[in-house]
């Protein structure tokens, strides 16, 4: 009898970026079977194009005093007659979700107390989240399946006024994170840099950014501001096509790096590279407890130091001034 399984990661961007090397080795794991999504509404198309599900559930987050939504969520748990669930999310929320389900739960792979499969112990352990996530499934006899074939995302990026080379630039971030920005004049000073040697920028981010693209562009002209105009497969898109990706701590940057742009984050204080790091073949980082405090030069010999590329380009032997 073909069983179904069910898999909760609701988000952000950033974090199911981290988790698609375990979707793939939940689809090997359970090969045959029906695997069910439960994610929030923002990623639910992105879920939808995933060659690892069946079926994408959608978590509309009811509130507490939201009744009738609890209950028809704990109906289509129940009728769902799953044979397990790997909650990857591993929070209050999801916690009670198995609480929902009564007394006749499923397998459950979490941090719910009571549950079949409680997740490893990783107290005062500072591991990767996708490394915290297999140790987690490997409980259940999970193995890992090696690296996700991602050539199912992708986006159409022709009609965008693209240079021949680019480094794309993410200067957003979400909007109650303010502290995880480095400030719109120092990408634009950086941009300049990259002008000068013969390298195309283009930003990109959504309308919450728009601000910070607005100053970007204003300050730097020649960039190419996609504010607004891209989805997830867009990104990707120009992610294969970018020589490298300079951004804040933020999803954008998660699913470039995914892809195998090389990728520089910029991290404050409130990010930890050791667990939060983009989950990417090439990938550096630079941090500041405030990322005011960290400079243009530093960011520009970050890039020539992992990618001497930028340094070999036509483009005048002094660097303009930083202004």
């Amino acid at each position: 009898m073909l069983q179904s399984i069910l898999v909760i990661k609701l988000g952000a961007l950033g974090d199911i970026f981290l988790a698609l090397d375990v979707f793939h080795a939940l689809r090997v794991h359970h090969a045959g079977e029906r695997l069910v999504l439960l994610t929030r509404p923002a990623f639910t198309a992105l879920g939808a194009k995933m060659p690892w599900f069946q079926e994408v559930w959608t978590d509309s987050g009811p509130k507490l005093w939201q009744v009738g939504q609890w209950l028809a969520l704990r109906r289509r748990l129940r009728a769902g007659q799953f044979a397990r669930v790997y909650d990857l999310q591993c929070n209050d929320r999801t916690g009670f979700y198995f609480r929902l389900l009564g007394r006749d739960r499923p397998e459950w792979s979490g941090a719910a107390r009571g549950c079949s499969h409680p997740r490893p112990d990783f107290t005062g352990q500072r591991l990767h989240t996708a490394e915290r996530l297999f140790r987690q499934v490997e409980v259940t006899g999970v193995q890992r399946a090696g690296r996700a074939d991602l050539s199912w995302l992708d986006g159409p990026v022709e009609d965008f006024n693209l240079p021949a080379r680019f480094v794309v630039l993410v200067p957003s971030c979400a909007a109650h994170r303010p502290n995880k920005r480095w400030p719109a004049r120092s990408y634009a000073q950086l941009a300049d840099r990259l002008s000068a040697h013969g390298v195309g920028v283009v930003a990109v981010g959504t309308h919450v950014d728009r601000e910070a693209l607005n100053t970007l562009v204003t300050l730097a002209p020649h960039v190419v501001s996609l504010a607004g105009q891209t989805d997830i497969g867009q990104l990707v898109a120009l992610a294969r096509r970018a020589v490298a990706v300079v951004g804040n701590d933020t999803g954008p940057v998660h699913l470039m790096a995914t892809v195998g742009a090389p990728t520089l984050v910029l991290m404050s204080g409130e990010s930890d590279p050791v667990t939060m790091l983009p989950n990417g073949p090439e990938v550096g980082w630079l941090q500041r407890d405030a990322l005011t405090e960290l400079g243009v030069e530093e960011v520009w010999s970050g890039l020539q130091a992992r990618w001497p590329l930028f340094a070999t380009q036509a483009g005048p032997a002094t660097p303009p001034p930083l202004g």
